[in-house]
């Protein structure tokens, strides 16, 4: 017997368990995770880790309450005393008329995520990855004097979902990536640099193309120097854009609209961006980092537009806020592990490409600052939106990237900045499982000296 059908067994044991002993219904998720993460430093292995977990997470409902239970323990003691458990926490709950669990979906997108070649390529390969990002960059420019991390990653996942309305789901997924960080020198001047690159398939990883462009960033900010304070247009790098997008993503859940967290409360039909800006979230896109073909609590995943044309059109749902909104679950029922229950998150979560070449978006400003980072994101307010980060990057004058700019501050309101988006570029770009392309604002108040 395969271990999909072993994972299924376990979970329709625990869920009858559970029914046996009183549930109304009940849910089983199971998962199995096995992680490797190779880091290399100067040619050398300096670490290498291989991790592995499986286990059940067990729901059950009785008379409005719910109780959740988790365990290691698959055996069948192990399975009957996690329903005992899960049983006895549902007694101590208070009612909740919104707790329920989801029906089977009527159909599940079928999804390329379990690349055999991860599995299949052997250790050693995947350190030379790592070896040839760090040969890459020091190959780059001879200022790249220290490699602070050269490191390829891979994992692989088995879920299986069963529930008491006729749930039986599982499914095999993996993923691959390589990530460098590094330090370029010139006198008594450094500057970072970065690159990473994760995907679905191993043959798709290109790590001299991820040590050039970590390299690249270091060695363009060397010499860098703040400006005098100004107003003026900024272009936002992807990596830049994608953390304002994950800024937001928290907001544009329904639970944080119910608990009174979120800057787009009430705002559904409303204008919250630029009309070229389109926000998306896609559990079942192709290629996708987090693409499945059915959430947490077996809900099939699915396309949502969030923002379309700058106009706000719903939140993301799991089972639980979707009821309590009237709604149906977007699919976006998310675990982090069989640990927890499903929590309301973001999939593959990107702002539409655009239809402008990046150069394009820059040849068209006489005066701004093309922004490759930001600190001090995290100090950002995920409920009024309101932000104040340092910034660096290149000025741009008359069309042309010129001089490496830092020690910048720039302030303002996320739902501001989206508003005053000019262009948007034809390079979507993912950072694991959230991606935007090269956005273009027309304005922005830049402190400097």
């Amino acid at each position: 017997m395969d271990k999909e059908e072993v994972f299924l067994g376990s979970a329709e044991r625990a869920v009858n368990n559970a029914r046996q002993m009183g549930a109304e219904s009940a849910e089983a998720y199971l998962s199995s995770t096995k992680e490797l993460s190779i880091e290399v430093r100067e040619g050398q292995v300096e670490t290498m880790k291989l991790a592995e977990e499986s286990g059940l997470g067990l729901r059950v409902f009785r008379e409005g309450r719910t109780g959740f239970s988790f365990s290691t323990d698959l055996s069948p003691e192990g399975l009957e005393e996690a329903a005992r458990q899960a049983l006895a926490n549902c007694g101590k709950a208070s009612e909740d008329p919104y707790n329920a669990l989801p029906s089977p979906g009527a159909s599940y997108p079928e999804l390329d995520i379990n690349d055999v070649g991860i599995r299949e390529a052997a250790v050693e390969d995947k350190i030379d990855m790592a070896r040839n990002m760090e040969e890459s960059a020091r190959a780059y420019d001879p200022r790249i004097k220290i490699i602070e991390s050269s490191s390829y990653q891979d994992g692989d996942v088995l879920v299986a979902v069963v529930n008491s309305l006729g749930m039986r789901l599982v499914y095999r997924g993996a993923y691959c990536g390589i990530y460098l960080a590094l330090v370029a020198v010139d006198g008594n001047d450094s500057q970072t640099g970065f690159a990473l690159d994760f995907g679905l398939k191993y043959n798709q990883l290109k790590p001299d193309q991820v040590g050039r462009m970590a390299a690249q960033r270091a060695v363009r900010m060397l010499g860098a120097a703040p400006l005098t304070t100004r107003k003026a247009s900024v272009i936002l790098e992807p990596y830049v854009a994608t953390g304002f997008l994950g800024l937001i993503g928290p907001a544009l859940t329904g639970e944080a609209v119910q608990k009174g967290r979120s800057l787009f409360a009430g705002k559904i039909g409303s204008r919250v961006a630029s009309d070229i800006v389109t926000i998306i979230d896609d559990g079942a896109l192709p290629g996708g980092i987090a693409s499945a073909p059915f959430d947490g609590e077996g809900v099939p995943t699915s396309r949502t537009g969030l923002i379309e044309q700058g106009i706000l059109k719903g939140y993301l749902y799991n089972t639980y806020t979707a009821k309590k909104d009237g709604v149906k679950s977007t699919g976006n029922g998310v675990r982090s592990s069989f640990k927890g229950t499903p929590e309301v998150g973001v999939t593959n979560y990107y702002i539409e490409a655009g239809t402008k070449p990046v150069e394009e978006l820059i040849n068209e400003v006489k005066s701004g600052l093309y922004i490759t980072d930001v600190m001090g994101m995290h100090t950002a307010n995920p409920i009024s939106g309101d932000f104040s980060i340092g910034v660096a990057g290149l000025l741009i004058e008359n069309g042309e990237l010129t001089k490496p700019v830092r020690g910048m501050a720039m302030g303002g309101n996320i739902i501001e900045l989206m508003e005053k988006v000019d262009a948007v570029g034809n390079d979507l770009q993912f950072f694991g499982s959230k991606g935007s392309p090269t956005i273009r604002v027309a304005e922005m108040t830049l402190s400097g000296t």
